[in-house]
């Protein structure tokens, strides 16, 4: 039983850390691409390097948590 609680806690994570680089890409391609249309201004290439440096700190800061057990912070 130890066995599947680790392969779905894994799994839990991947999914995580792959949603958690997603939608900071997303959102600012989608920021970029309305303001680009509403004020005739490049803004999409830094909008869209924000979003991969924000997804890409979310995702450090996750799997860096990911192995602290938590009844050590109780401590």
């Amino acid at each position: 039983m130890r066995y599947k609680q680790s392969v779905y806690r894994t799994f839990a994570l991947i999914s995580q850390v792959g949603i958690s680089i997603l939608v900071p890409v997303l959102l600012c391609t989608f920021l970029g691409t309305w303001l680009e249309e509403k004020i005739s201004f490049p803004v999409f290439i830094p909008l869209v390097i924000i979003g991969v440096l924000a997804g890409c700190r979310n995702a450090w800061y996750l799997v860096r948590h990911a192995n602290e057990d938590p009844e050590d912070k109780k401590k």
